[in-house]
This record gives structure tokens, sequence and C-alpha cells, in this order.
């Protein structure tokens, strides 16, 4: 799902953050849709998609392989980083090494967009966490990074400004409003812009695991979202809007009802 809006000749890539949930048979997938069939019905719908299990996994190249040849020309994957590269922060050589090889099946059909490294509440801005970030970018080499906060103060302009300069995406994001988390705030730049709309649900984000993501948002909620994407893509050319809000396929029905929007429907 990719479009361009003919006032400013952006393009919106739109899709989800992950594809294989078991509980989208049914909601989305066709009763009886196998694991091994997801991708390619996910990627008749949509342009583009997060590969999010790669947070707990380094996957074997051979799977990556199998990965882009079930998905069309033009299809684009964005890979999370692993959970020692974001959250422990301890990476050994061999877990980079084995990641590296991970994605070379994405970047020789040229369907690899970026990496994303989404940060946990804990991680708190400081001056050896900036220069984390700095060496994490430096570690991609040229595959172009895109960076998450879940703390609010790490979105101050100083620090955006410090990231941003060293070519990083920086990612915008749409959270329950609670205590130090994020507000929605239109942030982004190059070399793309980044929108991760991970559902409101205050009630269950602290204690209730994945139901943290068991959100739908409303129409209005929607259409108060394009303005805000259509800004940042103004400022890139292109954005990616990744719904998170996956419980139950509640994704894939908002990311579908945002486009209708963007196509005026």
């Amino acid at each position: 799902m990719s479009n361009t809006s003919a006032q400013s000749e952006i393009e919106i890539r739109l899709g989800t953050s992950g594809y294989s949930f078991a509980d989208w048979v049914g909601p989305f997938y066709p009763p009886g849709t196998s694991r091994g069939e997801m991708l390619a019905c996910y990627s008749s719908h949509f342009s583009t998609v997060e590969v999010n299990s790669t947070y707990y996994r380094i996957m074997h190249p051979k799977v990556s392989w199998n990965m882009v040849n079930k998905t069309p020309e033009g299809f684009e994957f964005i890979v999370k980083l692993h959970s020692s590269m974001t959250h422990s922060r301890d990476a050994t050589k061999d877990q980079w090494n084995d990641f590296s090889e991970m994605l070379k099946p994405f970047i020789e059909v040229d369907k690899l967009s970026g990496l994303l490294a989404q940060f946990p509440y804990s991680f708190k801005p400081s001056d050896e966490g900036l220069r984390y970030i700095e060496e994490l970018n430096e570690e991609t080499n040229d595959i172009p990074l895109a960076v998450e906060f879940r703390y609010d103060e790490w979105y101050r302009q100083k620090t955006l400004e410090r990231i941003s300069a060293n070519g990083i995406a920086l990612v915008t994001v749409d959270l329950p409003e609670l205590p130090h988390l994020p507000p929605l705030q239109a942030i982004g730049g190059k070399p793309f812009g980044y929108v991760r709309l991970h559902g409101r649900n205050a009630r269950q984000w602290w204690n209730g695991g994945p139901l943290r993501y068991d959100y739908a948002y409303s129409n209005e909620e929607l259409r108060a979202l394009v303005p805000v994407i259509n800004r940042l893509g103004s400022e890139s050319g292109r954005i990616f809007v990744m719904f998170n809000n996956c419980h139950f396929g509640q994704a894939v029905k908002d990311a579908i009802r945002m486009d209708e929007l963007f196509k005026g429907e």
C-alpha cells in the first residue's frame, strides 16, 4: 500500500509492525491461511512491512531469502535491530556478523529500506547514550537507521538535531498519554520520515503485556494524523507509517482506513 500526495508529491508507504500473527486469520487473512502463506498474502495489500521478529532472534539468511522471494518487486522491508543492540546494548561481534549476513538477501534484491532501533523506556538521555546511538549508526554502515525513543526527554530540539545531523531518521510516535511517554510530536527529515502508531491503550500499557497494543483508532483520530504525516513527508519526500496496534488485526484495518483517507474516500 503506497500512494503519492498529488499536491506535494510525497510518497507515503503504509504498513504494519509485523505480519505473522495467528489472530489475524479471520480478521485479515482468509480462514485456513498458514504462517508460511501470510507474507505473500500481506504483500498483495501492502508495499512495506516492519520485520519485528529480528528483535527476538536473528534469522538465518535462508529465511531472509524465503521472505524476499514471497514479495513482489517494489516491496520494501524495514528490519528491527536485535534486543542486544538496543535494550541490553551488549551485542557481540558474532551477533553483528550474523545480523549482517541476515540482511544480505534483502540488500541484494534492493528491498531493504532501513533498520529500526527501538530503545526502551529505561534508556534515558545522556552523553553516553548519544555516543552509543552514533556508534550504532556507524556499525550499520550505509544502511539508513531510524531511532525511536520511549522516554520523552529524548525529544528535545538540540538532542534531535544532533541525532539527525548524523543522517539518522527520527521516529514520530503515537502513544498513550502517560507520564514521560513522548507526546505526538512531528519530527522528521532525511533520509525519510517515519511514524509508528502504537495505539492509546493507557489502562493496559504498563502491565498488559501484548494487550498494551489492543487498540483501534477511530476515524477522527486517523483524520487528525493526516496533517502530521503530510508535514513529515514534505520534509523528506517519502514517509513510512507503521501501525503497531496489532492485536486481532486492528493494525491492518487502521492502515487500510488510513489509505482510504489519503485517497479521499
